[in-house]
């Protein structure tokens, strides 16, 4: 089995109608369709939702959920904010400004940019709670195979320990900057 690419990833949304036209309005993001039902079709059980899809660029495709029997949707409380995101790829670092620039506009909170040694990145929240990245890459091939060629020895010290291995620390430190 060979994995082709990742078909749509969903997540819950508080408002449907909402929700679409933050990441069409406001993100760009194309509205692909909706469907919503009464029933679930894969359990069956009786359950209106309605599940919204949005082109997220190449092929990759961003859905909500819009469940109004469910109780208030909440986030896992024992899991910091930041670790739950949403990572969307722009392709230089002036469209990164620009979007900080734009979101900044529409009254959202911009944390960033943050550089992650291989790409630079600016966080925000959607209306639903949900955080967004917007990434630039920025590396070079080179940085990236160095990165990849320590990631399984990473791997192993890491779930020795449970404390971050240093193999990497360069991405973070000055060898890299200025790429």
């Amino acid at each position: 089995m060979k994995i082709k690419q990742i078909h749509h990833v969903a997540y819950r949304c508080r408002d449907a109608k909402e929700t679409v036209a933050f990441y069409r309005d406001v993100l760009g993001m194309d509205y692909l369709l909706a469907f919503a039902e009464n029933e679930v079709p894969s359990t069956k059980e009786p359950d209106p939702y309605m599940h919204v899809f949005l082109d997220a660029g190449d092929g990759n495709v961003l859905a909500f959920f819009e469940l109004p029997n469910s109780p208030d949707m909440g986030r896992d409380p024992n899991t910091p904010e930041w670790v739950q995101h949403i990572a969307l790829a722009l392709e230089t670092h002036d469209e990164l400004l620009d979007a900080k620039r734009h979101l900044e506009a529409k009254g959202l909170d911009v944390l960033g940019p943050i550089d992650h040694g291989l790409f630079d990145s600016i966080y925000f929240f959607d209306p639903n709670g949900h955080r967004l990245e917007f990434a630039v890459d920025k590396g070079t091939d080179a940085d990236r195979a160095r990165a990849r060629a320590v990631a399984d020895e990473m791997l192993e010290e890491w779930s020795r320990t449970k404390r971050a291995p240093r193999q990497a620390a360069w991405l973070h430190e000055s060898e890299l900057q200025g790429h």
